[in-house]
C-alpha cells in the first residue's frame, strides 16, 4: 500500500460521541462539528473553522476563550452544586454503640439506651422490629424516619443516623437520650405541675404540632408516653411511628382507623370516619392538657363504647349545632344517644381560668372542622393571662427512670437512741 498522498477513499463510519463524553469538556470550549474536527491539513497545525480571536492587550499565546451562548453548561442553572449535596456513605454499625440497658419495647420497635464510643454521647437507640417482615422494609419505619427527617424541630426529637447490625433484620435509628417521658413522670411526681409549668409544655407540644402540620405529618398517636422531657424544662415529640404524610393520595379503603391510643383518640374515628385531618391530632393535645391538670388521664375507658359514653358525658351528647354531620358517619346509627344535657367541663377543671377553659373545650370539639387548629391555639389569651409562662430553666430535675435512677431520700440525722448506762453531763463534771 502507497503512503503517499493518495485520493482519501469511502471514510469509516465514526463513533457517535456520547454525552457523557461531551462533559470532559472545558466549561468554555464550543462544541464543533464532526466534519471540521476529522478535517487535517497536511501539516501539523489542525484546520480552524474560524480564525483564533486575539485579545486587546496583544497576547496571542492562548487565550481564553469568552463564554458564549453556545458554551458547553455543566449542570443546570436550577440545580444546586454538588457541594450541597453530599456524598451517600455507607451506614456505620450498631457495634459503634455501648447498649447499656433496655427502656421500653412498643409495637415497632424496642429502644435502649446507649453511649457513642467515639464521642461518649448517650443516645437512644431503637431496634426496629423486621424479623417477621416479608416485604421488604416495612412502611410504618420508612414513615417514621421521614417524618423525623422532614420535621426537625426544637420541640421534636432529633435523628442522628440509622445503623445496621450484621443481617439485614437489624437495623437502629440513632436519636437523642431524652431523661423523662411525661406518663412516668405525672405518676411519680409529689405534686402535679404549676399552671405557669402546664403553660410552658403546652406551648412547647403547640409549637411541635404546628410543625408537622406545616409540613403535611400527621402523628395520630400523641400521648403523655410520647412526650418526652428534659432536666432542663423542654419538651419533643417522638414515636412517630404511626404518623404519615396527609397530603399523599388515599386509597380506596381511606385512611385507616387502628391509630392513636384509645384514651387519646378524637370521636370521628370512634364513629369510623375513613378521611380525617390535623383535627386528631388537636383532641390528642386537649387530652394531653386535661391530663397535665388533673394528674391522670381525662378518659380511662376499657373499650370503644366505654370510651363513646365518657365522652358524651363530659361533653354532652352531639347535636346538630355541635356536629352538623354526625350522622353520615359509619356507626353513628348504631349508637344511642343520651338525652340532651350540659357539659361537664366546669365541675372537672373547678380551679381552671375561664379563658384555660375556653381553650380547653376549644381542643375538645366534636365537629372536627370547628376543631382550633395548632397556631390558633398558640394565640389564645390563656398563655398570656396571670401566671406567665414559665421559663424552662426553672423547671426542677426530676431522676430519671430510663437512666436507672432513683429518687434520693433526703439525709437527716436520727435522733438519739437512749444508752443502757447512759448518764446526763452535769456541771460538775466539766473541768
Amino acid at each position: 500500500m502507497s503512503t503517499g498522498s493518495a485520493p482519501a477513499g469511502p471514510s469509516t463510519p465514526s463513533k457517535k460521541r456520547s454525552k457523557w463524553e461531551d462533559d470532559d469538556l472545558d466549561q468554555g470550549q464550543q462544541l464543533e462539528h464532526p466534519q471540521k474536527r476529522r478535517a487535517k491539513s497536511k501539516g501539523s497545525t489542525p484546520a480552524l473553522s474560524e480564525p483564533r480571536q486575539v485579545s486587546n492587550t496583544g497576547a496571542s499565546n492562548n487565550p481564553k476563550p469568552k463564554p458564549t451562548l453556545k458554551s458547553k453548561v455543566l449542570h443546570s442553572q436550577y440545580v444546586p452544586e454538588r457541594t450541597r449535596h453530599p456524598e451517600i456513605q455507607s451506614s456505620r454499625s450498631v457495634y459503634c454503640y455501648e447498649r447499656l440497658n433496655q427502656i421500653e419495647e412498643g409495637s415497632y420497635g424496642v429502644v435502649f439506651r446507649a453511649r457513642d464510643k467515639q464521642t461518649g454521647d448517650i443516645v437512644a437507640l431503637k431496634k426496629l422490629k423486621l424479623e417477621e417482615e416479608k416485604n421488604g422494609f416495612p412502611i410504618t419505619a420508612l414513615r417514621e424516619i421521614y417524618a423525623l427527617m422532614s420535621c426537625q424541630h426544637e420541640n421534636v426529637v432529633r435523628v442522628r443516623e440509622v445503623v445496621v447490625g450484621e443481617t439485614l433484620t437489624q437495623v437502629f435509628v440513632v436519636m437523642d437520650f431524652i431523661e423523662h417521658d411525661l406518663k412516668t413522670l405525672l405518676t411519680s411526681m409529689p405534686s402535679p405541675f404549676l399552671q405557669s409549668e402546664v403553660k410552658t409544655l403546652m406551648i412547647q407540644l403547640l409549637s411541635a404540632v404546628n410543625h408537622c402540620h406545616q409540613n403535611w405529618i400527621l402523628h395520630r398517636d400523641l400521648k403523655t408516653s410520647n412526650l418526652l422531657m428534659n432536666n432542663r424544662g423542654t419538651i419533643k415529640v417522638a414515636d412517630f411511628g404511626l404518623a404519615r404524610r396527609y397530603g399523599d393520595p388515599v386509597g380506596l379503603g381511606g385512611l385507616t382507623q387502628l391509630v392513636v391510643t384509645l384514651w387519646y383518640r378524637a370521636p370521628e374515628i370512634l364513629l369510623g370516619a375513613t378521611k380525617y385531618s390535623t383535627a386528631v391530632d388537636l383532641w390528642s393535645v386537649g387530652c394531653i392538657f386535661a391530663e397535665l391538670l388533673l394528674k391522670e388521664p381525662l378518659f380511662q375507658a376499657k373499650g370503644e363504647i366505654e370510651m363513646i359514653s365518657m365522652i358524651f358525658k363530659l361533653l354532652g351528647p352531639p347535636t346538630k349545632e355541635s356536629w352538623s354531620n354526625y350522622t353520615e358517619l359509619p356507626l353513628a346509627q348504631t349508637i344511642t344517644i343520651p338525652p340532651p344535657q350540659p357539659n361537664q367541663f366546669r365541675s372537672k377543671f373547678p380551679y381552671l381560668s375561664t379563658a384555660g377553659l375556653d381553650l380547653l373545650m376549644s381542643l375538645l370539639k366534636y365537629d372536627p372542622e370547628k376543631r382550633i387548629t395548632a397556631a390558633e391555639a398558640l394565640k389564645h389569651p390563656y398563655f398570656k393571662e396571670s401566671p406567665l409562662p414559665k421559663h424552662p430553666d426553672l423547671f426542677g430535675s426530676f431522676p430519671s427512670a430510663a437512666a436507672g435512677e432513683k429518687r434520693r431520700k433526703p439525709d437527716s440525722p436520727s435522733a438519739p437512741a437512749r444508752a443502757q448506762n447512759y448518764k446526763l453531763v452535769t456541771e460538775f463534771d466539766i473541768p
